[in-house]
């Protein structure tokens, strides 16, 4: 084992059991006498360029259990992406205060960024286990089942399409919600949970894995219109023509873009609106509403699965054992094994760095607009206990008196 202080940073958007991952490294690390102080980078790793750490050895468990129950990142997060250059700075800090492991919290950016500082520690001889720690909503990790922050976004998605689907069953029209997922659809899809009887919605599913063309998306909304006098819509933020353009492109005037130069897809709610419009304007339906979940499916409090937290705290834990107990640096990965059950393994760095997962083929319909029981049966236990579920009245009607009784 090595000897030394204990570095951890979460990086990335923050999710609801990002700060599980984040007490089962310190409350583990904090467990091994080799350990003198466990350290926590404020805002990932700006924070370590800029020596801004705090002590977490002086937390208290409690207040640490508590905080893990609590979505969002506790240390705070960046969007930087650290180039070599970046990572060389991280690696100076890391050596001069004496850091001999380095947890990072993240997806597959951050995995590309412990890969490097591991690389710079091994050309300078320098003694640092370097781990990295799976967390995205979007779960496009490589390797990995699934990984932490998705299941709890997916419930998020799940229950607010039941929801939706009610009110528009209430009150028929055209209702669309955009869904974050750049370059995966799992989190799209998974608002086919949401569904109880055959007509419910959502009746359109679109991910990313599949090209989208408008006129093809229109004819699909009026077929349904016309079967069910109604239609919901789940839009994958990621959603790109044949060329492989965001269809933001093709339908917005104006195009922001974020500091890495990504087109801004779902944060300005501008792809639903759009969307919108071209029902509106080309199929002539008047009730059209378009919604944009945005950063709630992210964080939001009182919509956990607790196979989510359970999985998120163990991943920690796990990090901090195959850095004590192992030789080489690496990036936790969940295997799912039986029916629902998971283990941990530690795959090599460059074998997750950098790399995206997206939907297999397995789990999409062959219409494009659906998935598969092979989708829901791997989701649902993700989901953990007490979804919540949808009832309706039996419409037994009674016969009319004036009219054509």
């Amino acid at each position: 084992m090595l000897h030394g202080k204990v570095l951890v940073a979460q990086g990335g958007g923050p999710t609801a059991v990002i700060n599980q991952s984040m007490a089962g490294v310190v409350l583990e690390a904090r467990k091994f006498r080799n350990v003198d102080l466990v350290y926590g980078a404020y805002h990932g790793v700006r924070g370590i360029v800029n020596e801004d750490f705090l002590d977490l050895t002086q937390e208290t468990s409690h207040n640490l259990e508590m905080v893990a129950e609590t979505p969002s990142s506790a240390l705070g997060s960046t969007r930087d992406k650290p180039d070599l250059k970046y990572c060389q700075e991280i690696f100076k800090v890391l050596k001069a205060h004496g850091i001999a492991y380095f947890f990072y919290i993240g997806g597959n950016d951050s995995s590309d960024t412990v890969r490097i500082v591991s690389e710079e520690a091994r050309k300078a001889d320098y003694p640092l286990r370097c781990m990295h720690i799976p967390k995205t909503i979007d779960n496009d990790l490589v390797l990995n089942d699934h990984t932490p922050g998705f299941p709890s976004a997916a419930r998020f998605v799940a229950q607010s399409f039941m929801g939706a689907n009610l009110d528009n069953a209430a009150l028929p029209g055209v209702y669309l919600a955009v869904v974050m997922g750049r370059h995966a659809g799992f989190l799209t899809a998974a608002s086919a949970l949401g569904k109880k009887f055959p007509e419910d919605g959502p009746h359109l599913i679109y991910v990313p894995e599949r090209t989208f063309k408008v006129d093809k998306f229109l004819s699909d909304v009026k077929m349904t219109m016309d079967k069910h006098g109604r239609c919901v819509v789940a839009v994958s933020e990621g959603i790109h023509n044949e060329a492989g353009a965001p269809i933001m492109t093709q339908l917005a005037k104006e195009i922001e873009k974020d500091a890495h130069g990504n087109v801004q897809l779902s944060g300005t709610g501008a792809l639903a609106d759009l969307l919108c419009e071209e029902i509106k304007g080309k199929l002539g339906i008047k009730r059209v509403r378009g919604d944009t979940f945005g950063y709630l499916q992210r964080s939001f409090v009182g919509c956990v699965s607790d196979v989510d937290q359970r999985e998120a705290r163990e991943v920690g834990e796990k990090a901090v054992q195959f850095a004590m107990w192992g030789q080489q640096d690496g990036s936790v990965t969940i295997q799912r094994t039986g029916f629902y059950s998971v283990d941990y393994k530690l795959m090599p760095l460059e074998a997750v760095a950098g790399k995206t997962r997206i939907m297999e083929d397995e789990f999409i319909a062959e219409n494009g607009t659906d998935v598969t029981d092979a989708f829901r049966l791997y989701l649902r236990p993700l989901l953990g206990k007490g979804m919540p579920d949808a009832f309706r009245l039996r419409l037994n009607r009674v016969p009319k008196v004036l009219n054509g009784g």
